[in-house]
Protein backbone atom coordinates (compact mmCIF):
# COMPACT_ATOMS: atom_id res chain seq x y z
CA UNK A 1 0.00 0.00 0.00
CA UNK A 2 1.79 3.44 -1.05
CA UNK A 3 0.82 7.05 0.05
CA UNK A 4 1.56 10.74 -0.56
CA UNK A 5 1.94 13.91 2.43
CA UNK A 6 0.24 17.06 1.84
CA UNK A 7 1.18 19.33 4.17
CA UNK A 8 2.42 22.83 3.36
CA UNK A 9 5.09 22.85 6.58
CA UNK A 10 8.54 21.20 5.50
CA UNK A 11 9.18 19.88 9.26
CA UNK A 12 5.53 18.82 9.28
CA UNK A 13 5.96 16.63 6.36
CA UNK A 14 9.51 15.57 7.56
CA UNK A 15 8.25 14.34 10.29
CA UNK A 16 5.34 12.56 9.13
CA UNK A 17 7.70 10.76 6.86
CA UNK A 18 9.53 9.74 9.78
CA UNK A 19 6.40 8.70 11.94
CA UNK A 20 5.11 6.69 8.84
CA UNK A 21 8.58 4.87 8.33
CA UNK A 22 9.01 4.23 12.05
CA UNK A 23 5.40 2.50 12.07
CA UNK A 24 4.46 1.07 9.11
CA UNK A 25 5.47 -0.14 5.67
CA UNK A 26 3.87 2.09 3.65
CA UNK A 27 4.92 3.25 0.18
CA UNK A 28 5.79 6.93 0.55
CA UNK A 29 5.50 8.25 -3.15
CA UNK A 30 6.10 11.56 -2.86
CA UNK A 31 4.98 14.68 -1.03
CA UNK A 32 3.83 18.09 -1.17
CA UNK A 33 3.57 21.28 -0.16
CA UNK A 34 -0.21 22.62 -1.45
CA UNK A 35 -3.32 20.51 -3.04
CA UNK A 36 -3.00 21.47 -6.63
CA UNK A 37 0.13 20.38 -7.07
CA UNK A 38 -0.81 16.67 -5.14
CA UNK A 39 -3.68 17.00 -7.57
CA UNK A 40 -1.74 16.56 -10.46
CA UNK A 41 0.40 14.16 -8.94
CA UNK A 42 -2.75 12.25 -8.76
CA UNK A 43 -3.83 12.25 -11.97
CA UNK A 44 -1.39 9.95 -13.67
CA UNK A 45 -0.13 8.20 -10.03
CA UNK A 46 -2.63 5.74 -8.36
CA UNK A 47 -2.62 6.38 -4.62
CA UNK A 48 -3.83 4.29 -2.03
CA UNK A 49 -3.84 6.46 1.09
CA UNK A 50 -3.08 10.74 1.36
CA UNK A 51 -1.86 12.04 4.85
CA UNK A 52 -3.72 15.86 4.30
CA UNK A 53 -3.27 18.81 6.21
CA UNK A 54 -6.14 21.07 6.24
CA UNK A 55 -5.25 24.80 6.62
CA UNK A 56 -3.10 25.24 3.77
CA UNK A 57 -2.59 28.28 0.91
CA UNK A 58 -4.54 27.70 -2.45
CA UNK A 59 -6.92 25.34 -1.36
CA UNK A 60 -7.40 24.06 2.10
CA UNK A 61 -7.33 20.24 2.84
CA UNK A 62 -10.98 19.81 3.53
CA UNK A 63 -11.70 21.46 -0.16
CA UNK A 64 -9.16 19.09 -1.67
CA UNK A 65 -10.09 15.93 -0.08
CA UNK A 66 -13.98 16.62 -2.45
CA UNK A 67 -11.75 16.10 -5.66
CA UNK A 68 -9.10 13.17 -4.81
CA UNK A 69 -10.37 10.02 -6.78
CA UNK A 70 -12.68 7.90 -4.84
CA UNK A 71 -10.47 4.82 -4.78
CA UNK A 72 -7.87 7.13 -2.58
CA UNK A 73 -8.30 6.86 1.35
CA UNK A 74 -7.84 10.48 3.59
CA UNK A 75 -5.97 10.84 6.90
CA UNK A 76 -6.32 15.00 8.03
CA UNK A 77 -3.50 15.94 10.21
CA UNK A 78 -4.14 19.36 11.65
CA UNK A 79 -3.65 20.78 14.53
CA UNK A 80 -6.79 22.42 14.68
CA UNK A 81 -9.64 19.94 16.64
CA UNK A 82 -12.46 22.16 15.12
CA UNK A 83 -12.21 20.61 11.76
CA UNK A 84 -12.68 16.92 13.29
CA UNK A 85 -16.45 16.83 11.95
CA UNK A 86 -15.98 18.20 8.88
CA UNK A 87 -13.71 15.80 7.94
CA UNK A 88 -15.31 12.31 8.99
CA UNK A 89 -18.40 14.12 6.56
CA UNK A 90 -15.80 13.99 3.96
CA UNK A 91 -15.57 10.05 4.75
CA UNK A 92 -11.96 10.38 6.00
CA UNK A 93 -10.54 7.19 7.36
CA UNK A 94 -9.23 9.39 10.18
CA UNK A 95 -8.45 12.69 11.58
CA UNK A 96 -4.98 13.04 13.74
CA UNK A 97 -4.49 16.06 15.52
CA UNK A 98 -0.32 17.38 15.76
CA UNK A 99 1.83 16.91 17.25
CA UNK A 100 0.45 13.27 16.08
CA UNK A 101 1.44 10.40 18.46
CA UNK A 102 2.95 7.36 17.40
CA UNK A 103 0.28 5.04 18.35
CA UNK A 104 -2.30 6.70 17.01
CA UNK A 105 -0.65 7.05 13.79
CA UNK A 106 -0.29 3.37 13.93
CA UNK A 107 -3.85 3.06 14.49
CA UNK A 108 -5.02 5.15 11.65
CA UNK A 109 -2.96 3.58 9.27
CA UNK A 110 -4.01 -0.35 9.99
CA UNK A 111 -7.62 1.18 9.60
CA UNK A 112 -6.67 2.42 6.31
CA UNK A 113 -5.29 -0.92 5.48
CA UNK A 114 -8.21 -2.99 6.24
CA UNK A 115 -10.19 -0.30 5.01
CA UNK A 116 -8.77 -0.17 1.60
CA UNK A 117 -9.27 -4.28 2.02
CA UNK A 118 -12.37 -3.97 2.04
CA UNK A 119 -12.97 -1.92 -0.53
CA UNK A 120 -11.32 -4.16 -2.90
CA UNK A 121 -13.03 -5.68 -5.98
CA UNK A 122 -13.76 -9.14 -3.97
CA UNK A 123 -15.86 -6.94 -1.37
CA UNK A 124 -17.66 -4.10 -2.74
CA UNK A 125 -20.08 -6.40 -4.56
CA UNK A 126 -21.57 -7.35 -1.55
CA UNK A 127 -25.26 -6.31 -1.06
CA UNK A 128 -28.12 -6.54 1.18
CA UNK A 129 -30.25 -8.67 -0.44
CA UNK A 130 -33.50 -8.61 1.95
CA UNK A 131 -34.23 -7.13 5.77
CA UNK A 132 -37.11 -8.36 8.33
CA UNK A 133 -37.66 -6.60 11.71
CA UNK A 134 -34.57 -8.82 13.44
CA UNK A 135 -31.35 -9.16 10.74
CA UNK A 136 -30.05 -7.80 7.26
CA UNK A 137 -29.22 -10.89 4.93
CA UNK A 138 -26.12 -9.38 3.28
CA UNK A 139 -25.11 -11.53 0.02
CA UNK A 140 -21.10 -11.40 -0.21
CA UNK A 141 -20.08 -13.54 -3.70
CA UNK A 142 -22.15 -16.44 -3.51
CA UNK A 143 -23.21 -16.68 -0.19
CA UNK A 144 -25.78 -14.93 2.29
CA UNK A 145 -24.71 -13.53 5.67
CA UNK A 146 -27.46 -13.13 8.15
CA UNK A 147 -26.48 -10.36 10.36
CA UNK A 148 -28.43 -9.60 13.36
CA UNK A 149 -29.45 -6.24 14.60
CA UNK A 150 -28.07 -6.66 17.97
CA UNK A 151 -24.60 -7.58 16.32
CA UNK A 152 -24.20 -4.39 14.72
CA UNK A 153 -22.50 -1.62 16.67
CA UNK A 154 -22.47 1.05 14.19
CA UNK A 155 -22.47 1.94 10.45
CA UNK A 156 -19.77 3.96 8.82
CA UNK A 157 -19.96 5.94 5.54
CA UNK A 158 -17.09 5.28 3.21
CA UNK A 159 -17.04 6.78 -0.26
CA UNK A 160 -19.61 5.46 -1.98
CA UNK A 161 -20.43 1.97 0.37
CA UNK A 162 -21.07 1.66 4.26
CA UNK A 163 -18.93 -0.21 6.88
CA UNK A 164 -21.49 -2.94 9.04
CA UNK A 165 -19.13 -2.93 12.12
CA UNK A 166 -20.61 -5.91 13.81
CA UNK A 167 -19.41 -7.60 17.14
CA UNK A 168 -17.11 -9.37 14.92
CA UNK A 169 -16.50 -8.56 11.93
CA UNK A 170 -16.81 -5.33 9.27
CA UNK A 171 -18.90 -6.03 6.13
CA UNK A 172 -19.17 -3.35 3.16
CA UNK A 173 -21.90 -3.05 0.71
CA UNK A 174 -22.18 -0.91 -2.08
CA UNK A 175 -25.01 1.06 -0.67
CA UNK A 176 -25.76 4.67 0.96
CA UNK A 177 -26.68 5.37 4.78
CA UNK A 178 -29.50 6.60 4.30
CA UNK A 179 -30.96 3.28 2.47
CA UNK A 180 -29.40 1.04 4.58
CA UNK A 181 -30.74 2.90 7.70
CA UNK A 182 -33.82 2.54 6.48
CA UNK A 183 -33.94 -1.65 6.01
CA UNK A 184 -33.11 -1.79 9.91
CA UNK A 185 -36.45 -1.59 11.14
CA UNK A 186 -35.42 -1.12 14.96
CA UNK A 187 -35.21 1.95 16.63
CA UNK A 188 -32.71 1.31 18.29
CA UNK A 189 -30.64 2.71 15.77
CA UNK A 190 -29.91 6.72 15.00
CA UNK A 191 -28.27 8.87 12.72
CA UNK A 192 -25.67 10.59 14.70
CA UNK A 193 -23.58 12.57 11.90
CA UNK A 194 -23.86 12.86 7.88
CA UNK A 195 -21.85 9.65 8.12
CA UNK A 196 -22.84 7.25 11.29
CA UNK A 197 -25.88 5.56 12.22
CA UNK A 198 -25.22 3.49 15.72
CA UNK A 199 -27.21 0.99 17.76
CA UNK A 200 -27.55 2.93 20.67
CA UNK A 201 -27.62 -0.44 22.67
CA UNK A 202 -23.87 -0.57 22.20
CA UNK A 203 -22.56 2.71 23.59
CA UNK A 204 -20.17 2.86 26.00
CA UNK A 205 -20.02 6.60 26.96
CA UNK A 206 -20.47 9.83 25.58
CA UNK A 207 -20.11 13.82 25.53
CA UNK A 208 -21.83 16.43 23.61
CA UNK A 209 -19.32 16.18 20.71
CA UNK A 210 -19.03 12.65 20.22
CA UNK A 211 -19.99 8.90 21.28
CA UNK A 212 -17.56 5.87 22.36
CA UNK A 213 -18.47 2.25 21.48
CA UNK A 214 -15.54 0.16 22.00
CA UNK A 215 -12.25 2.06 21.10
CA UNK A 216 -14.27 3.75 18.33
CA UNK A 217 -14.92 7.42 18.92
CA UNK A 218 -17.87 8.88 16.69
CA UNK A 219 -18.57 12.29 15.83
CA UNK A 220 -21.79 13.80 17.24
CA UNK A 221 -22.96 16.30 14.37
CA UNK A 222 -25.05 19.40 15.28
CA UNK A 223 -27.88 18.64 13.26
CA UNK A 224 -28.44 15.40 14.45
CA UNK A 225 -27.55 16.32 18.15
CA UNK A 226 -30.99 16.99 19.50
CA UNK A 227 -32.89 14.05 17.82
CA UNK A 228 -30.30 11.70 19.41
CA UNK A 229 -30.18 12.82 22.99
CA UNK A 230 -34.25 13.03 22.38
CA UNK A 231 -34.39 9.28 21.60
CA UNK A 232 -31.66 8.72 23.61
CA UNK A 233 -32.61 9.67 26.87
CA UNK A 234 -36.07 11.83 26.49
CA UNK A 235 -37.23 15.23 27.06
CA UNK A 236 -35.31 15.29 30.42
CA UNK A 237 -31.45 15.03 29.07
CA UNK A 238 -29.56 18.10 29.29
CA UNK A 239 -27.05 18.94 27.40
CA UNK A 240 -25.48 21.01 29.55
Amino acid sequence: MNCIVVDDEPLARAEMRSLINEVSKLEILSEFSNAPAALEFLKTNETDLIFLDIEMPLVTGLDFAKMIPKHSLVIFTTAYSQYALKSYELDAVDYLLKPVDKKRLEKAISKAVLYKQLLSNNTVKNTVESNTNDFLLIKAERRYYKTNFSEIKFIEALKDYVVIHTQNQKLITAMNLKTIHQKIISPKFIRVSKSYVVNTDCIDSFDTHSLYIGDSEIPLGEVYKNAFFTAYFGDSMSLE
